[in-house]
Parts: C-alpha cells; sequence; structure tokens
C-alpha cells in the first residue's frame, strides 16, 4: 500500500487495514515456519505497511 493510498483512508478503514494485515502477517510467519512461504519478502513488506498506516493514523488523531 503506498502513501498515497493511505492518506486517502478514514479511521476506521485504516485500523480495519491494521487488523488485515496483522492477521496476514500471522499467516506468513506459520508459512515460513513450515517451508511453505512462496515469497518471503512479503514479510518485510507487511511489517512497514503496518508501520505506514500506524503512522498515518497518529498523525490525523493528532491534527
Amino acid at each position: 500500500m503506498k502513501k498515497k493510498e493511505t492518506k486517502k483512508l478514514t479511521r476506521a478503514e485504516m485500523i480495519k487495514n491494521i487488523d488485515k494485515l496483522k492477521k496476514d502477517l500471522f499467516n506468513f510467519r506459520f508459512q515460513k515456519m513450515n517451508s511453505q512461504i512462496t515469497n518471503p519478502a512479503k514479510i518485510g513488506e507487511t511489517k512497514k505497511n503496518i508501520a505506514r498506516i500506524k503512522t498515518m493514523l497518529k498523525e490525523k488523531i493528532n491534527a
């Protein structure tokens, strides 16, 4: 998810996306343990997306 896309989201949508990404990260970790993951870079990408959305959410709350 790009920064431009994140800025357009509402608070509720951001929270939903964070929950979805956390579930995805959990599943990626399980796949990694079982050697079933096809693209290990998705783990880092998902972590970055979570951090990006959390940062935008804080900016909206503090603004």
